[in-house]
């Protein structure tokens, strides 16, 4: 009788190597993380099996943002020829260095009454140079606001309303088309509940919405950004996260208004909205299926505002410093809100409002670090998170038998290196994808 030969045993295939990010090991987090296999072969198709491979993260998908107003003076006194204070430029060279070491998306001010102060006379060319300034070094730029009723223009309150409308229809044409390629995100609207019925001051364009209607207001802001810059993403931005603000939401959608993403503010001087309150209004702002913007982001370290404080802008006080306590609390309260916002998927920008003391809404603690730049426990821990756990930091890893290898993290932009050469790669939301990468 013949032997039966043995049945075959495939050969197991090791899984191929993986560069991965903390995240990837935080259970509440690691459903935003994602996978992208890469194939790495010569020019003739053949695999590198076991190549050393560096894998290092580039960018992230998330808009990590700050403003960028100390860079927009900086380049309006250079463009005015004005002489810097002493020590002026050094301390913002030092701000300069502490934004880019954690934020990659920058918030420039386009608020009408300071960008032309007087008709016809711009501020373009400063807007420009700090719009560069960002781009120039990886990060995205957004402009802020294209119509808002607070700032606007003194010269425009003798001038009828058709001619008001005229002019705002044109200035948001001008600089939506303007910066087309350069600033491609916008605040299209801000604050639109309350802008019909805004008391605070007078102003041309709060009588115009008051007659013209808030839809009415949303559409031409989004109309005449869109037809200037028809690849723009324009937000409807608002402070207001009651109800009354969900249903303008619903009647801009009802109208055919085209909104890209909803901005959020969250200016939290009377203290942290927790976890709780954060899941609510992200849930009820989220069931439009829109994307969401955190676009203005403020949390203290020094006391916090009364509670019976209905402004924001009522409470004036001599001296608002930061505290022991407060530094400690805001510290903790900064990770909170960021590890909240960034678990949700809906969520594709967090913009804090304010590097430092210096300039500060309200004059409040609000910085992450001081007005000389000495940054405070908050920065150091939202670096933590952004440039640390969220982050892939250089790492090598050996390719499989199939040349393949394994890079795990946030959505962003990273890249590989093999045989002296770089190579970008993108994980994005959804489903593993194969990048196939030819090394010569």
């Amino acid at each position: 009788m013949s032997a039966v030969p043995a049945p075959s045993v495939p050969t197991p295939v090791a899984p191929a190597a993986v560069a991965r990010a903390a995240v990837t090991r935080d259970p509440e987090l690691a459903h935003r993380a994602h996978r992208r296999t890469v194939r790495l072969v010569d020019p003739t198709g053949r695999p590198l099996a076991g190549a050393s491979v560096r894998v290092e993260q580039r960018g992230h998908a998330i808009a990590f943002g700050c403003i960028g107003f100390d860079e927009t003076e900086r380049a309006w006194r250079r463009l005015s020829g004005r002489t810097p204070a002493p020590g002026e430029d050094a301390l913002l060279d030092r701000l300069d260095a502490l934004w880019f070491d954690v934020f990659d998306t920058a918030t420039l001010p386009f608020y009408w009454g300071t960008f032309e102060p007087e008709r016809g006379r711009t501020r373009t060319a400063a807007l420009r140079a700090a719009a560069e300034h960002y781009v120039s070094r990886g990060a995205r730029v957004k402009g802020h606001p294209l119509v808002w009723h607070t700032v606007a223009p003194r010269w425009l309150e003798p001038l009828p309303d058709d001619e008001v409308l005229r002019l705002l229809r044109e200035r948001v044409r001008r600089d939506a088309g303007e910066f087309a390629g350069l600033i491609d995100t916008w605040d299209a609207i801000n604050e639109v509940v309350i802008m019909p019925v805004f008391d605070k001051d007078t102003n041309a364009i709060t009588r115009v919405a008051a007659t013209q209607g808030r839809v009415p207001m949303v559409q031409l802001a989004f109309d005449e950004a869109r037809a200037a810059n028809p690849a723009a993403t324009l937000l409807l931005n608002d402070f207001d996260m009651s109800a009354d603000y969900e249903h303008l939401v619903e009647e801009c959608l009802a109208a055919g208004v085209r909104i890209d993403a909803l901005g959020l503010q969250s200016h939290m001087h009377k203290g942290a909205w927790g976890r709780d309150k954060t899941l609510d209004v992200l849930e009820r702002f989220g069931r439009f299926g829109l994307p969401l913007h955190l676009t203005e982001t403020t949390i203290l370290s020094g006391d916090l505002m009364p509670r019976d404080i209905v402004d924001l802008n009522d409470h004036r006080v001599e001296r608002w410093p930061s505290t022991p306590d407060g530094l400690d609390r805001q510290a903790d309260d900064v990770v909170a809100h960021y590890r909240t916002l960034v678990a949700d998927p809906r969520v594709q920008a967090v913009t804090y409002w304010g590097l430092s003391d210096h300039g500060m809404w309200l004059h409040a603690p609000g910085g992450l670090v001081t007005e000389d730049g000495t940054p405070k426990p908050a920065y150091d821990a939202l670096r933590g998170l952004v440039r640390g756990d969220w982050w892939l930091a250089p790492t090598t890893v050996t390719a499989d038998a199939d040349g393949r290898v394994q890079v795990q993290g946030l959505p962003g932009r990273y890249a590989v290196e093999a045989g002296g050469a770089w190579h970008d790669v993108t994980v994005e939301e959804g489903d593993d994808a194969e990048t196939l990468v030819t090394v010569r």
